[in-house]
């Protein structure tokens, strides 16, 4: 589903950009300058994760999409199978109803206008179904993206991550600030290990 791909990469460049960036303020040195947190801005250690990249191999997002890809195709169907039933209804009404009375013709008509509403109502409720679980979705994946670079970040000294995309407006980033492969493998470690499995069988059931 295109909608959720555009929605879960865009709250990936926030998460992944979420690591502590406090404002360096200059001291009576400027070569040793130190920001209240006493973090030499000589010592600033940055990274960066290409979000196509993770995406593209992040286990959990890739079934996460698959399972509500899935879903709403089945939704979808089911409308589709109820709206045909009622264009079918109409068209042979249409076809009959100079065979009828004129209280006869209104209450047909009146039958037809509420399923037709009911459709509406169906549709309705579907897209929100989706909606609603696209942004649990979008919202899970925020917070364990955040999380283990939060977790990474603290582990290797890291003070600021930041997401590299071609056209985001980096011009250039050299190779070795690329840790994407390295968060790649640790968030599929953590799926493979059940942490997020179970949400996915979760959205599947439902």
């Amino acid at each position: 589903m295109k909608n959720l791909s555009l929605i879960l990469n865009a709250v990936l460049i926030i998460a992944v950009g979420y690591l502590y960036f406090e404002e360096f303020t200059d001291s009576d040195d400027a070569e040793h300058s130190e920001s209240s947190t006493g973090i030499s801005t000589s010592d600033l250690s940055i990274a960066y994760v290409n979000s196509d990249t993770l995406l593209s191999k992040y286990s959990y997002y890739e079934e996460v999409s698959k399972t509500i890809e899935e879903k709403g195709n089945k939704l979808q169907q089911e409308y589709a199978r109820r709206a045909e039933g009622l264009q079918r209804q109409i068209e042979d009404y249409q076809r009959t109803m100079t065979n009828m009375t004129i209280a006869q013709a209104r209450a047909v008509e009146e039958d037809l206008g509420n399923k037709r509403q009911n459709l509406l109502q169906y549709q309705e409720s579907i897209n929100q179904q989706l909606y609603q679980e696209q942004a649990k979705i979008t919202q899970d994946l925020y917070e364990r993206v955040a999380a283990f670079l939060k977790s990474y970040g603290e582990e290797h000294n890291l003070q600021l991550v930041l997401t590299y995309t071609p056209g985001s407006g980096v011009w250039y980033a050299n190779e070795a600030l690329n840790i994407t492969e390295q968060v790649v493998e640790g968030l599929n470690i953590e799926y493979e290990t059940g942490s997020t499995q179970n949400d996915v069988d979760s959205l599947a059931t439902k």
